[in-house]
């Protein structure tokens, strides 16, 4: 059975909405974590609003190692408009959340990753889909915004590994009891 993998950037707070307004310091740890966790996906699951803000920046960054990876790794995108935007190896899903990962996670292929969608992140979580979190928790109060958890997510987890970047940020790896 493949994994869910929700890899997530959070304040200290648990703000996870606009990382680029409250992660400061990102150095070489960060981006070597990023490129651990995307070696073992070949999946990815977004919402809309993640797919619309994402399709008119990565096709064009060279930023690595995400760029390359979210390019041409295929995405699953939970929405019932068709995707404009054209964005390569993107695919529409209109059919409920929670019945398709389940049917995904049984199909062969490497781990499922869930990037920057807080919605989709806390319904899977919700749902007992999610098998692993990835977090990269920020020093900093991002004092507003979306937080990365919402009610209904209680869970009990078990810490894999954790390790600290020179800029002060904790990469966290917890799996899902």
């Amino acid at each position: 059975m493949r994994k869910v993998v929700v890899y997530e950037l959070m304040a200290l707070d648990g703000v996870g909405e606009e990382p680029g307004d409250w992660m400061f310091d990102v150095d070489e740890a960060v981006f070597s974590n990023i490129a651990e966790v995307v070696s073992t996906q070949d999946t990815v699951l977004m919402g809309r609003g993640t797919y619309d803000y994402w399709a008119g920046h990565w096709p064009h960054s060279d930023l690595e190692p995400f760029a390359s990876f979210i390019n041409r790794t295929p995405k699953h995108v939970f929405t019932s408009r068709p995707l404009e935007p054209q964005w390569e190896n993107s695919v529409a899903v209109s059919e409920p959340l929670v019945g398709h990962v389940r049917a995904l996670k049984e199909t062969d292929g490497r781990e499922i990753g869930v990037h920057a969608s807080l919605t989709i992140a806390n319904a899977l979580l919700r749902a007992e889909l999610v098998d692993e979190l990835r977090l990269v928790v920020a020093p900093a109060l991002a004092g507003h915004g979306r937080a990365l958890f919402d009610e209904g997510a209680l869970r009990r987890l078990t810490l894999l590994d954790v390790d600290r970047t020179g800029g002060g940020a904790l990469l966290l790896h917890y799996a899902l009891a």
